[in-house]
């Protein structure tokens, strides 16, 4: 086996398809593989916020874009037979925990149906090698009893977002040992913590809830502070999705299955922690205030043990949680100084890499 460090030249010209690269880890995800020079292919609904890191960082400038809906099992079968791809990272999801709540079908059917679809045109693309499918952290059935989460832990969720997970989880591992076997194509599927970074816009979601408050003046409503979660930038575990495709191309047999990514366990902070520390390094007078949330059904604490991952991969995160908090500042403060958002965003990628070569 070669070095356990990313292979930066494995990337150049690979043939690469990411669904939901409209997304917030879809976006810093094409742009990274654009700088890997990576022949990129992106599938996804339209970007989902406005402002979004996709339209901000001009993500479609280097890469091949189609709209389109992995609930359209014909349309994702047609470009993959057209764009060929020899890795696919399946992003595409309705990730937010509230939205399950007022839409559960719609939830349901993207996250599950979505994704057997997705796995299904794999299936009948003749050039797909590997396959990573991202679900969350939230997959797991809730222990209450604050300990790490392991790969071995029950699936489940209490929630329709979570549990939508747990049932994505299940869909991937029986197309991989019912279908795509046989056809000598890799699968895995990954779980990380609550990622951060600039360009986050989605709804209802910590980080970027404290930087309207910031940006406007506004007091920060928290629903749950107390609330412990496994906190990182979202380059680390974006850092360990292109390691894992790397081996899954190189041993299938050793790499297939579940992994997680989460941070040290001295990042698994309260929501309350990481609120106070954007508010001191944004500098602002802006005081928080708790919001109650009677529909929430959140575990109150989420960790992940990433032991297989740093062992099997050698993957570590290279961004420290204040490394992260730092850079989702000054992401949010170029961007409402009218900077060039792809300029800086690249420049955050490339000082990751460095890291990484380090």
């Amino acid at each position: 086996m070669e070095s356990m460090d990313m292979n930066i030249d494995f990337w150049k010209g690979k043939r690469v398809l990411i669904t939901g690269h409209t997304g917030f880890k879809g976006s810093w995800l094409s742009l990274w593989l654009q700088t890997l020079s990576a022949e990129l292919t992106g599938f996804a609904l339209e970007a989902p916020t406005n402002p979004s890191l996709f339209e901000a960082a001009r993500v479609a400038d280097g890469m091949f874009s189609v709209v389109g809906d992995v609930n359209d099992l014909d349309d994702l079968k047609m470009t993959l037979s057209e764009r060929r791809p020899e890795i696919v990272f399946h992003m595409a999801a309705q990730s937010l925990v509230r939205r399950s709540y007022e839409d559960p079908i719609e939830t349901y059917h993207t996250n599950v149906l979505g994704t057997a679809n997705v796995l299904e045109a794999v299936r009948r693309s003749g050039t797909v090698r590997v396959v990573i499918v991202v679900t969350s952290d939230k997959c797991y059935l809730n222990k209450s009893d604050g300990s790490f989460y392991t790969e071995d832990d029950p699936l489940g969720g209490l929630d329709p977002y979570s549990s939508s997970k747990g049932c994505t989880e299940l869909v991937t591992a029986a197309y991989r040992d019912s279908f795509l076997k046989e056809y000598d194509i890799a699968v895995a599927t990954v779980r990380a913590g609550n990622v951060i970074g600039g360009g986050d816009w989605a709804k209802d979601r910590l980080i970027p809830d404290i930087m309207d408050g910031l940006v406007n003046g506004n007091p920060i409503l928290i629903r749950n502070p107390n609330a412990v979660r496994p906190w990182q930038h979202v380059q680390n575990p974006l850092e360990g999705y292109l390691l894992l495709a790397q081996r899954l191309w190189e041993d299938a047999g050793t790499f297939s299955g579940a992994w997680n990514f989460g941070p040290p366990e001295a990042d698994n902070r309260r929501v309350a922690w990481i609120t106070d520390q954007l508010i001191k390094g944004w500098g602002s007078p802006v005081r928080w205030k708790t919001e109650n949330d009677s529909k929430s059904r959140e575990s109150e604490v989420l960790k992940l043990d990433s032991s297989k991952s740093r062992k099997v991969l050698g993957w570590a995160p290279k961004v420290s949680l204040e490394q992260g908090l730092s850079s989702v500042i000054e992401w949010t403060k170029s961007f409402h100084a009218g900077e060039d958002m792809q300029q800086l965003t690249l420049q955050q990628i490339l000082k990751n890499q460095e890291r990484i070569a380090a």
